[in-house]
């Protein structure tokens, strides 16, 4: 069988992709190297703006990236994450794990601003596809199949204070477009939306001196609170200063207004926004740091100082920590899900990113191996879905951060020595297992990308 698109199809098919974040711009590029050449990118913010704040990508979704030839544009901007470290939060360390070329990857994990991948991934989108296949102002209101297995996409658009609508009758659809998804709304209409589990995330980003954040990542807290610090980049200026993101959990506390009409015990299957229209409708709001800060006074871990980052930072997103239910189907006909749209999961082991590259490459390797759109989303489907809905499961049970929540059980007053309350092997094995659910350990990555489309001879 011949691999390339065009050949395939008799003519190249015109692929739509709801959504220009992560998932959608990385999906596009992918299709483009599979030899796919009818790709637009419908986004439904008026510009690709720099917003956001950190994420790590693993080593896998670097190994993607890296065969996309965009290694060297994001590592321009990027750190290469050596170190992570686990604390109790009464200081005490409790594990420390080399990441990356160190832990005997072939590709660097790296700590990055989601503004600058995300750029990364749009200006190469406008380079090889040209600037017509990214087209903002434009979101999929519904989707409808139509007999032969095609979807029909109603679109809004619009340019200042001018709207309109029309319809598209693409070949395949892609739904990109986040956990609140409107392909996905379209595929399950009865799901409603996503379920909080009752704790809030504030995140933010600050400026540092390099020396007071120190050059590893950190994860401390107890069964109740976290906090996870990173610097995202090399020092710069005079200062030697470091961009650092910062992101912290704990339960919503109701009667000072956090999240108030669910309470801090909804469970994971609780409606999102139970009775507060507040964290129903806003997803990114605005807060002083000072609401959350008296909660993480005293915490210092290794010379690096939470509440310092905190006073250091521009401003603060609190969110609610929701995901989604596992879905039993991702693709209808000749339309699919990928990213947060397929498998939204809590901010647990730095998959969210990683893995929407990871279905970026597979969505589009499958695509190209087989004859009939249908049947290769579905393929896709058959090979992802279930490791994304194991990872899902796993980030429930917090996946490789369940070892704070472990030795604050054990030890809640702290520990003299980590290994009187949780053994080496213990420590070793829940890194091991999590890693193996979404098949990211070492010697599968290190085998090398098994999405590459072999392109016929021109000439």
């Amino acid at each position: 069988m011949s691999l390339h698109a065009s050949s395939l199809y008799g003519r190249s098919p015109h692929i739509v992709i709801a959504g220009g974040g992560i998932a959608g711009l990385t999906t596009a590029l992918s299709l483009h190297a599979a030899g796919f050449e009818r790709i637009t990118v419908v986004e439904a913010a008026a510009a690709i703006r720099p917003v956001g704040a950190g994420l790590n990508l693993m080593p896998n979704a670097v190994r993607e990236l890296d065969a996309l030839g965009l290694l060297d544009a994001l590592e321009a901007g990027a750190l290469r994450t050596r170190e992570l470290r686990y604390y109790h939060r009464s200081g005490g360390l409790i594990s420390r794990e080399p990441r990356g070329l160190g832990a005997g990857y072939r590709w660097p994990q790296f700590s990055v601003h989601r503004a600058h991948l995300q750029q990364v991934l749009a200006g190469a989108v406008r380079a090889r596809l040209g600037a017509a296949a990214l087209v903002t102002g434009v979101r999929v209101t519904g989707v409808e199949p139509l007999p032969d297995g095609r979807p029909r996409l109603r679109l809004e658009h619009r340019s200042g204070a001018v709207r309109g609508r029309a319809s598209l009758e693409p070949d395949v659809l892609v739904g990109a477009d986040g956990i609140r998804s409107a392909v996905r709304a379209a595929l399950h209409p009865g799901e409603g939306g996503p379920p909080w589990n009752g704790m809030l995330v504030w995140r933010g980003v600050s400026r540092m001196p390099a020396r007071a954040v120190g050059s590893f990542m950190l994860i401390a807290g107890d069964d109740r609170q976290k906090a996870v610090v990173y610097p995202m980049g090399r020092p710069t200026g005079p200062g030697r200063e470091v961009l650092v993101n910062w992101a912290l959990a704990r339960p919503a506390e109701p009667d000072r207004g956090e999240g108030s009409g669910c309470g801090s015990g909804s469970g994971s299957g609780a409606a999102f926004g139970c009775g507060d229209e507040r964290l129903r409708g806003d997803w990114d709001r605005s807060v002083p740091v000072e609401t959350f800060l008296r909660h993480y006074e005293g915490w210092e871990f290794d010379g690096v100082s939470v509440p310092d980052v905190l006073r250091a930072a521009d401003s603060a997103h609190e969110y609610p920590m929701v995901d989604r239910e596992p879905l039993d189907r991702w693709t209808h006909g000749r339309t699919t899900l990928v990213g947060d749209a397929a498998h939204a999961m809590y901010p647990t082991g730095s998959n969210g990113a990683t893995q929407a590259v990871v279905d970026a490459r597979a969505l589009a390797h499958a695509l190209a191996r087989h004859d009939d759109p249908a049947e290769g989303l579905a393929a896709y489907e058959s090979a992802r879905r279930p490791a994304m809905t194991a990872l899902q499961r796993a980030n429930r049970r917090l996946g490789p951060e369940v070892v704070i929540n472990l030795a604050h059980e054990r030890a809640p007053h702290g520990f003299a020595d980590i290994h009187d309350v949780l053994p080496a092997e213990e420590l070793a094995a829940v890194a091991r297992r999590y890693a193996a659910t979404g098949a990211f350990d070492p010697d599968t990555v290190n085998q090398g990308s098994p999405y590459e489309v072999p392109l016929p001879a021109i000439g």
